[in-house]
């Protein structure tokens, strides 16, 4: 059983790279379950329309999870409650619309992969707290008992949060990865009790960058430039950040991690 997870979509260059890609990848891995993050898959870099998730769900994403720009645009307070393939941190306040978790079935309609999305609380959105939130959830998600796979997406800030997180679930999950921070960390492995860990896996977009950003505007911004405009996503050629897991059916642990880093800058 392979599940592949890719960092945050930033932007129309991020778009495209999953357009151009990732039917490819799905096939010549044998993907049977596909996790994209969408916060950022807008054209200006913040949140995501109902147009891009249907079009993401149409090349082959099974479920989109998201993080503190979820809603950034003002649409998806409506088609979130209706498409429960798109989660939002499920450690939002309560009466929040949308839901922050899900089971879901492969796309061989032969497992059942749960998807959990929290939120860090350093530096980001208000919200609960999100280890009491993922205490609480795995009570609800049992691994091989509710599900036969269970992934989760910490979108935080700070690397400590995100470590803490993936060993609270070593072994009750299949992989624990973070996003939110756009690089790509080097600590890809799997933990003592078998659920496959990264700190960030990074983002599906335009690397000649400033996390995204277009870099001669950002630098205006740092330097206090008058001439600076509102952050605004570079388009250059997109890379495919993320990991492929192969989980063992038995256990819903996993057996290996991939790292996977695909076009634009950082393949060249």
């Amino acid at each position: 059983m392979k599940i592949l997870v890719l960092g945050d979509v930033m932007g129309k260059s991020g778009r495209i790279a999953i357009q151009k890609n990732l039917s490819k990848i799905i096939q010549e891995h044998k993907i049977e379950f596909s996790v994209i993050n969408g916060e950022n898959a807008a054209d200006d870099g913040k949140g995501i329309t109902r147009e891009i998730a249907d079009n993401f769900f149409s090349l082959g994403v099974d479920v989109i999870t998201s993080g503190n720009h979820i809603w950034d645009k003002e649409e998806t307070n409506t088609f979130i409650e209706k498409e429960h393939r798109l989660l939002r941190p499920a450690n939002l306040a309560e009466g929040t619309p949308g839901k922050g978790f899900g089971i879901f079935l492969s796309k061989s309609k032969k497992y059942k992969i749960g998807v959990i999305n929290l939120m860090g609380n350093v530096f980001m959105r208000k919200s609960e707290d999100v280890f009491l939130t993922a205490k609480d959830l795995c009570k609800k998600i049992i691994l091989k008992k509710n599900a036969d796979f269970l992934i989760v997406d910490f979108h935080g800030e700070i690397t400590s949060e995100k470590m803490a997180i993936g060993h609270f679930f070593d072994g009750a999950s299949t992989c624990v990865v973070g996003t939110h921070t756009h690089v790509p960390t080097a600590d890809t492995r799997i933990l003592d009790k078998g659920t496959a860990y990264q700190t960030d896996i990074g983002m599906c977009g335009d690397y000649n960058s400033v996390i995204g950003m277009n870099k001669d505007n950002s630098l205006k911004k740092f330097f206090k430039d008058k001439e600076a405009i509102k952050h605004f996503p570079s388009e250059g050629d997109g890379t495919l950040s993320g990991v492929i897991v192969e989980a063992d059916e038995n256990t819903g642990l996993a057996k290996k991690v991939l790292r996977i880093i695909s076009g634009g800058v950082l393949t060249k």
